[in-house]
Order: C-alpha cells, then sequence, then structure tokens
C-alpha cells in the first residue's frame, strides 16, 4: 500500500504526522505522493480561516487528481467543523485530535494487515531523510488552558496533557538510536509542561534532565515557547548548555498594552521587550522570532503605531503576521469595533516589511561568523544552530555536523565549511 501524508500549521502537527508514518512505515506501507497513494492522511489547521480553506482545497485537489484515494481527515479543523469535512470527496473517516494516537487503526491500517510482499519482519524504522525530515520533532504537550481571546485552538486540543519526563527520556533515547542529530521539542503549550502530572513538574525540570542525558553530539531546539513561560532559568540553561540551539520563538502579537488586554494575553509590552534583549545580550548570535497579529479588534491608529514602532526597534530575527479573521466560538468573534478588511490588509503589508528588515539586518549581521550546522536535502545546505539556511559546496552527505562560516547574506545565504 502506498500513502502520503500532508500536514498543515504548527510543529506539533508536524510531531502527530511523523507518529502516521512511523507506524504506516512498521506496517509496510510505501510512501508516496498524494496523486499516487491509495491513502491520503490529512493533518488540518484551523488557527485561521485562510488553514480552514487551504485544507477543503487541498482535499479536493487530492480527490481530483486521484479519484481512488482514501483521505483520512485528522487535526484540529477536522476536530472543529467534522460535518464539513466529512462531506468534502473521498474523505473516508474524519478523526478528531483525542483520536490521533489510534488513527491508522480506526482508518482500517492495522500493523496486523501487512502491506509488503515477501517473507519476515515487513516495514521499516523512521530515520533521518524519510519524508524530507532530517531532524526530528517530539511533541511533549498537548492541550491549553489559556483563555486568549482570538484562539480556537483550546476548543480543538483540550485541556493540558503532559507526557512523563521518563518517556520523554525514553522517546530522545531511541530517536537519537535512529540517527537523529537534532530534535526539536514542542507542544500546543509547550511552556505549561508538567504542570498536570503528579508530582508537579516544570519545562525547565525536563530541560535539565535532557541537558544531563542527551549525547553531545544531538542538539535540542525548543519550539514555541510563550512570553510569560520563558524564564530566566531557561534563558540561563540555553545560554550555558550547548546542547540547546540559540533558538527561539516568542509570539508577541502586540505591542499595545490596551490590544493585548483585549486579547487577554498575560503580559506587557514591557516585560516582553525586557526578555527579548537579554536574551540578545546574554546570546549576540541568537534567532528570535515572533507571531503578531493585525487588526484585532479595537486596534486603533495609535495602537498599531506601536506595533510598527516596536518591532522597527527591536531584537527580532523574524516575524510571522496574522491578519486577524473571527474564528466563531472565541470570544473575540463579538467585540465590536471590527477593523475594516482594507485597513487590516494595508497593516499587514506594512508589518512583512517590517519583518523582511529584520530578516535581512540578522542575515547580514552573521556574515563572518561560525555555526554548528546539520547539513539537509543532499548535503549542500545547512541549518545553522541559530536557525539560518545557509548554502555550502556539495561533497557532504545528509545529517552531518558541520562548522559554517557565513559568507554571503541576502535572498540565499551562503557558506565555507571550517575546520
Amino acid at each position: 500500500m502506498k500513502y502520503a501524508v500532508i500536514t498543515f500549521g504548527c510543529r506539533v502537527n508536524q510531531a502527530d504526522s511523523l507518529g502516521f508514518e512511523e507506524e504506516l512505515r512498521a506496517a509496510g506501507a510505501e510512501a508516496s505522493s498524494p496523486d499516487d497513494a491509495d491513502l491520503v492522511v490529512v493533518n488540518t489547521c484551523s488557527v485561521t480561516a485562510t488553514a480552514d480553506q487551504g485544507a477543503r482545497q487541498t482535499i479536493r485537489r487530492v480527490a481530483r487528481g486521484n479519484p481512488n484515494a482514501r483521505i483520512v481527515v485528522t487535526g484540529c479543523y477536522a476536530t472543529r467543523r467534522p460535518d464539513d469535512v466529512r462531506d468534502l470527496p473521498n474523505v473516508l473517516r474524519v478523526i478528531p485530535n483525542d483520536d490521533k494516537p489510534q488513527l491508522v487503526r480506526l482508518a482500517g491500517m492495522t500493523t496486523a494487515e501487512r502491506f509488503a510482499d515477501g517473507e519476515g519482519s515487513c516495514g521499516s524504522a523512521i530515520e533521518p531523510g524519510v519524508a524530507g525530515r532530517t531532524a526530528f520533532t517530539l511533541c511533549v504537550q498537548t492541550g491549553c488552558a489559556e483563555s486568549c481571546a482570538y484562539c480556537i485552538i483550546p476548543t480543538t486540543r483540550g485541556t493540558p496533557r503532559s507526557v512523563a519526563p521518563s518517556a520523554v527520556l525514553a522517546e530522545v533515547d531511541r530517536i537519537v538510536s535512529a540517527g537523529f542529530k537534532e530534535i526539536a521539542l514542542t507542544g500546543v503549550h509547550l511552556g505549561s509542561y508538567g504542570r498536570d502530572l503528579m508530582p508537579r513538574s516544570s519545562l525547565a525540570e525536563l530541560l535539565r534532565a535532557l541537558d544531563g542525558r542527551s549525547a553531545r553530539d544531538v542538539l535540542l531546539r525548543l519550539s514555541s515557547l510563550e512570553p510569560m513561560d520563558c524564564t530566566s532559568e531557561i534563558v540561563d540553561l540555553v545560554a550555558a548548555s550547548g546542547r540547546f540551539a540559540p533558538h527561539f520563538h516568542l509570539p508577541l502579537q502586540h505591542a499595545s498594552d490596551r490590544v493585548l488586554a483585549r486579547m487577554r494575553r498575560p503580559y506587557t509590552i514591557g516585560g516582553y521587550s525586557t526578555l527579548v534583549d537579554d536574551i540578545r545580550a546574554r546570546m549576540p548570535a541568537a534567532s528570535i522570532g515572533s507571531d503578531v497579529i493585525v487588526g484585532f479588534p479595537g486596534e486603533r491608529d495609535e495602537d498599531f503605531e506601536e506595533l510598527a514602532s516596536y518591532l522597527e526597534r527591536s531584537p527580532l530575527t523574524h516575524v510571522h503576521v496574522f491578519p486577524y479573521s473571527d474564528r466563531p466560538g472565541t470570544e473575540a468573534t463579538s467585540m465590536d469595533q471590527k477593523v475594516p478588511g482594507a485597513v487590516v490588509r494595508g497593516r499587514g503589508r506594512r508589518i512583512r516589511e517590517i519583518g523582511q528588515r529584520l530578516t535581512a539586518r540578522f542575515r547580514a549581521s552573521q556574515i563572518g561568523t561560525v555555526h554548528r550546522g546539520l547539513t539537509l536535502e543532499d548535503g549542500s545546505l545547512v541549518v545553522t544552530d541559530n536557525y539560518l539556511k545557509v548554502r555550502i559546496p556539495p561533497g557532504r552527505a545528509r545529517n552531518e555536523w558541520v562548522s559554517v562560516k557565513v559568507t554571503a547574506a541576502g535572498e540565499t545565504m551562503r557558506g565555507e565549511i571550517t575546520e
């Protein structure tokens, strides 16, 4: 049997999809393109209306190109609007987030069903390079109990649930044994890790355990952290350890305290600014990314100017811009003072331009610096510890650690291997 997995959205979805692929490969299934697959798994996102639309369009496109495909849909959009998804062409099953661990079985594809020919054990294990992945994304937590006014995810992912520290450590050992040299730790609300466990734990405790346990040639990268969860203890550990990538993604959402309060974000721009300034002072070459929302209900011209002004002078290195869109079921949907669509789009363009300048400035600042990096693709591309993608001369294999000196910045960054 041939399969394809199409993933939308966050690293948590990427981790879930990697799990589907592991189970399917273990059963002997063979990865393929959606146009040639017997089974297509579509792992959806629902953070914006655009994400919903993208999932629908993709399912219809797969059904047109491969009328015999059996399509299984999961993820946040499938959880939030299962009837809408079920009506799309060729959809065999709609599987909510809570049932993701049983997706392969619920789709009727069990490991007892032999997909490969011949005697003996069928199937193959996951390894670097499968489905184009060199790093492994490991989900250690899911669910969220925050009350951000714009976010539908707590209703689609449920309450916070953390993986026990012993299970995380065992999984890291397994991943390393499979040959992976970089592991990205992720969660729906990663910073809340351990608060639901008995005995109670924390993300900092988990990171300390991993720091003492992980092999020296394995780099651990933190996925998105809410600003209030990025404690001085975590910053200290990343700065001092050498096992953690100098890479932070800290969603700001807005730089106006008035808008942050309407969003129900539990911090101020002053606190956020202090945090990222401290990271920059401690780790001058660190990558610091962020998310912002433009056009939130009640955002005035002066609020938007506060956002633009802060971003221009900030130490951020890249910014993801989300034009506000109503998510039925959230508090923001019923708020007054909606911002006209044309204004939202204009504000989005301006913030994206600022983000492009921040990225260009950071890339230029890295010319002449030397970084640890992992080779990707055919070995001629490196992702550095501080999350830069740098082209190098050919001659290396995928999944090798190298020391790379950045020699040129721009749309394509270039570098050379150093001893």
